[in-house]
């Protein structure tokens, strides 16, 4: 693909994105790239800089601060939402470093992010079942010389019900350490046979920080990623809004960051706060803009969808 389609492909994703929302009355925002206290996810590096303000001699020596690049706009979008914003969604830049350049991956991406008030992750599901269509624009997709179904609904699994049905394992016995390459290797490789889009659902509460715990079910979180094609698409939870139970899971994750040797910072004060002073029900999902177009553009690699691929710019 060259770059004038690569171009017109993203241009024309992101206009049916935005429309799909604004149709339906979503506000859309523009969240900080720059931040001074980034999530804090266990598994995931940051991009860290310096933010200096000018020097004016002894006088006024000037200021410096820590500032990193987003991983997600999920804390930003979050305090929009403790003071009562509503549906909202966002288009933005994010960043990851110590991630492999893969066909899948890229240091800087393309997120999107939306919420809904007073719903749970089952009403994302349908956002994102419609979404998905009107991008693709029919109910059958080709994709790498492989036929997909897309007819809805899609099949929708938990995650115990797949790890006992595909790899014969409880998936409660199961190590946070084997989690995923038990998921990987034995789960979704045979959801995938299917040919259909699939969401895999209720993860056990080690692998939800961010998410509710089932009331019926304290053991799991109202988790659901959504996989084609053997990608993961997004990305959703039922969003916790305990402040206590939040600051709790942060103060964990803190401790595995730096277990695993990852760049250390402060727990974001004002998210809690801002949980604090009252976060309505909600869901939300992050999907990868750049894994939506190149299935739309039938390419193998994202870096077919971007004009300037990390590989090619840093010879990497």
């Amino acid at each position: 693909m060259n770059i004038s389609q690569s171009i017109e492909i993203r241009e024309k994703v992101i206009d049916i994105i935005r429309a799909f929302f604004k149709n339906q009355g979503f506000r859309e925002v523009f969240t900080p790239i720059l931040v001074p206290v980034p999530s804090i996810e266990p598994n995931l590096e940051v991009f860290e800089t310096l933010l200096r303000t000018p020097s004016y001699g002894r006088a006024s020596p000037g200021k410096k601060r820590r500032a990193f690049l987003i991983m997600s706009p999920e804390y930003s979008i979050k305090k929009l939402l403790a003071g009562g914003i509503g549906n909202c969604f966002e288009i933005t830049k994010c960043f990851r470093n110590e991630e492999e350049v893969s066909p899948l991956h890229n240091p800087e991406f393309t997120m999107l992010e939306w919420y809904r008030v007073k719903v749970d992750y089952r009403e994302i599901m349908k956002d994102f079942e419609n979404l998905f269509l009107k991008i693709i624009g029919r109910n059958k997709m080709a994709y790498q010389n492989e036929a997909y179904d897309l007819t809805l609904p899609w099949p929708r699994i938990t995650v115990a019900e797949a790890f006992r049905k595909f790899a014969g394992k409880d998936v409660l016995k199961v190590t946070d350490e084997d989690f995923y390459k038990i998921f990987f290797n034995e789960v979704e490789p045979k959801l995938a046979k299917s040919h259909k889009p699939f969401f895999i659902y209720d993860y056990p509460i080690s692998q939800a920080s961010l998410s509710r715990v089932k009331s019926d079910d304290p053991r799991f979180a109202e988790r659901f990623e959504a996989f084609l094609a053997g990608v993961e698409l997004g990305n959703c939870f039922s969003e916790l809004i305990d402040w206590q139970e939040q600051k709790n899971r942060f103060e964990r994750e803190k401790v595995l960051r730096h277990a695993q040797h990852k760049t250390d910072y402060l727990i974001d004060e004002d998210l809690i706060s801002a949980l604090k002073s009252g976060l309505p029900e909600v869901s939300g999902i992050a999907v990868g803009v750049d894994r939506l177009i190149m299935l739309a553009a039938d390419v193998p690699e994202i870096s077919d969808t971007l004009t300037f691929p990390a590989q090619e710019i840093f010879k990497i």
